[in-house]
């Protein structure tokens, strides 16, 4: 169970992304600064207990029109080997020190707790609650897809505007984080599953959408 503390974080998980977010490929403003609010998002626990996971949306005003972006995130206690092109940035936790906050797309235990809410494995959390479960989160998995559990090889496949998608290793399905929402996108044909929760595209407003889609191996 991961223990959510109400304490500071310097610099903010915003102000982190508000640097991170110009730098990706999806990313859809024109220059400047992102300003960015969350609008969304929930958490997944690591069954070790050391690695916080957050599927966070935020919103970004800084344009003629707004966007939404997914961003998942693992914060941990020190660095990933192999991730550094991954890492979001570094911030002073108010009581557990110096947290690696990282692009989740790359780190094996967010991926792996993904596989594992698909496959039942795992319950979706309240984004800024201890122990509460976020029934808004539903996880469809259709038939058996077949991958390692734990999951057992990570690799990012593709990183642009249709999304980053995940491959987890020979003859396993792989899975598609949207990255900008509210775009309309449906599923894709043959998508065999989908992550889906709602996001606030404007303050008292909201909008279910699919967070990933598990799509067939290659």
């Amino acid at each position: 169970m991961a223990l959510i503390h109400q304490t500071t974080m310097t610099p903010t998980k915003l102000e982190l992304l508000a640097s991170w977010l110009p730098t990706r490929s999806w990313y859809q403003g024109a220059g400047g600064v992102p300003e960015l609010a969350k609008a969304g998002g929930f958490r997944l626990d690591d069954p070790e207990g050391e690695v916080g996971i957050e599927f966070m949306v935020v919103r970004d005003a800084s344009g003629a029109e707004p966007h939404g972006y997914l961003v998942p995130m693992t914060y941990r206690g020190k660095p990933l080997d192999g991730a550094e092109g991954a890492l979001i940035g570094t911030s002073e936790h108010g009581v557990l020190g110096t947290r690696y906050l990282y692009d989740g797309a790359h780190d094996p235990v967010l991926v792996g707790g993904l596989a594992a809410l698909l496959q039942g494995r795992a319950e979706p959390q309240a984004q800024s609650l201890t122990d509460t479960p976020d029934p808004s989160v539903t996880a469809t998995l259709d038939g058996e897809a077949g991958w390692a559990t734990p999951v057992a090889e990570v690799s990012v496949e593709e990183d642009g505007p249709d999304g980053t998608v995940v491959g987890l290793g020979a003859g396993a399905p792989r899975l598609r984080l949207t990255r900008v929402l509210g775009t309309g996108r449906e599923l894709p044909a043959g998508a065999r599953g989908a992550v889906t929760t709602g996001w606030h595209p404007v303050d008292g407003e909201e909008r279910r959408e699919a967070f990933v889609v598990v799509l067939d191996a290659n």
